[in-house]
């Protein structure tokens, strides 16, 4: 490679707002650090991400932002339906997840003429097809896994122990093989959706591009999930690389608030609400971008929340549209608590929430972006977890962590599935994990002295000299001096 030309790192997200806003900031922090980024998207995820893409802009950084169309005819879906949080029904799924391989055409071309030439991809754990490009053209190639270590570690070791193969009861409890600490799960809390028959070709797919890889990123830290990562890699037999939390590339107000899509409230009219509150005196209620409430559901939380003692409260909800019998009961809350709780209807800048010094709760869903913005920000967690990885993340911010606690859900509520009717989670559930998590009392002080400790931690970590900026200076050096198998000085096998 030219020694007086920057290193060139292509990025390929996977299609889904919680995959494609860390990798925003991921190509932000590898700019920063002096090289050029092509971050590969389409015409309605860059349209969906534009306003990172115009703070990226604004800053002066080295990204291009290139637009690959995507044939959603070709693959019997509908016109524009190019991110996972666009689909609308469960048979719409499998079929997103197969057309994708109908980008690597335009991957390839847009690669082969690219000035200056790529010198490494790294693509998303779900971009299997970036991976099959890579190879094609000899480009050495680094998967990213949004989730967290411990999850994608436990899913090692369930997959090779094969245990959920002798459980036939979805509900039975049991103990996770192989882990140096004892953590219970359910068969349906930790099967995937990839595990289904009629998932084998795309499953084969992603199995072949993690074992292709020339290494591994993982947005967390070092000091997060240490044994976790020191486990992975042996497992890996490969250089595992943590270089989160990604998110706190967003430093000031404006680049949180903008991060992913725009808000749906006006950032100086929140911060003058938050403003007046004590310091940890309110509690912060979302369930990411994928999650959905029956009215039921949206009942229990408003009951849960009306009848929690003290707490000032931010609720977020995505399921009252216009005219619905749901849009009626939240108007009529809205009512009843306006004096001490906000709901916000749509999109929240959640960074802006979290890290505000009044904000001292935060009942997620246990998508890994949350809760890794939860612990970067210090915030204790009231855990309620739907599908995915997320019992897993559960687990590890209440069993290993320590800072959270679960609300009590037990059963998956999966994605693009029907879901009953009911409210699995009651008022009564909500109002004592609240008062438990907002509370007075040694536990509750020594779960929140925690959660600053790995915020601090977190925000080392990100620092000049921190693990994940050592980290990511090894990526780029890496991507300098392929070609593969290389053994250099440092005893790093490239």
């Amino acid at each position: 490679m030219d020694a007086k030309r920057k290193p060139h790192l292509v990025l390929v997200p996977f299609m889904a707002q919680g995959h494609m806003i860390p990798a925003v900031d991921m190509a932000s922090l590898l700019a920063v650090a002096g090289t050029d980024v092509t971050f590969i998207t389409t015409p309605v995820n860059a349209a969906r991400i534009r306003p990172a893409i115009d703070r990226v802009e604004s800053a002066g950084l080295s990204i291009r932002f290139v637009e690959i169309n995507f044939p959603t005819a070709e693959a019997g879906l509908p016109a524009g339906l190019e991110n996972i949080d666009l689909i609308t029904s469960a048979d719409q799924f499998l079929p997103f997840m197969e057309s994708l391989s109908f980008l690597k055409k335009g991957l390839k071309l847009h690669l082969l003429e690219a000035n200056p030439a790529p010198d490494c991809i790294i693509f998303d754990s779900l971009s299997s097809w970036a991976a099959d490009v890579a190879q094609s053209l000899g480009l050495p190639h680094l998967i990213f896994y949004g989730p967290s270590c411990f999850f994608i570690l436990c899913s090692i070791l369930l997959k090779r122990s094969q245990v959920l193969d002798t459980i036939a009861d979805d509900s039975e409890t049991f103990v996770i093989p192989g882990l140096p600490q004892t953590i219970e799960v359910t068969k349906a809390q930790v099967e995937r959706w990839l595990d289904g028959p009629e998932w084998e070709k795309v499953r084969e797919e992603i199995y072949a591009a993690d074992a292709s890889a020339d290494g591994v990123l993982i947005n967390t830290f070092n000091e997060l999930e240490t044994w976790c990562l020191e486990i992975l890699a042996k497992e890996k037999g490969k250089k595992v690389w943590p270089i989160g939390p990604l998110c706190l590339y967003n430093k000031d107000v404006e680049s949180r608030a903008t991060r992913g899509k725009a808000s749906s409230i006006d950032t100086q009219l929140l911060l003058s609400w938050l403003d007046d509150k004590e310091t940890g005196s309110v509690f912060y209620v979302s369930f990411g971008s994928l999650s959905r409430n029956t009215l039921l559901q949206l009942v229990e939380i408003g009951l849960g929340l009306e009848a929690a003692k003290g707490a000032p409260f931010i609720w977020v909800v995505k399921e009252a549209e216009e005219g619905s019998e749901a849009a009626r009961w939240i108007d009529d809350f809205e009512e009843r608590t306006k004096e001490r709780g906000m709901v916000i209807r749509g999109w929240a800048p959640q960074a802006v929430i979290l890290w505000h010094p009044a904000v001292g709760g935060f009942m997620t869903h246990c998508g890994w972006n949350s809760t890794l913005e939860a612990v970067s920000a210090g915030v204790p967690m009231v855990t309620w977890p739907r599908f995915g990885d997320q019992f897993l993340n559960e687990r590890l911010v209440v069993d290993v962590l320590k800072v959270g606690v679960a609300v009590g859900a037990k059963v998956p509520t999966l994605f693009m599935k029907e879901i009953s009717a009911e409210a699995p989670v009651k008022g009564e559930d909500v109002k004592k994990a609240v008062e438990r998590l907002m509370g007075s009392g040694e536990e509750a002080e020594e779960r929140r002295a925690r959660a600053k400790e790995y915020g601090e931690k977190a925000r080392r970590a990100m620092e000049d000299g921190g693990s994940s900026v050592e980290n990511l200076k090894q990526i780029i050096h890496y991507a300098t001096v392929s070609p593969k198998n290389k053994v250099k000085s440092d005893g790093y096998i490239y």
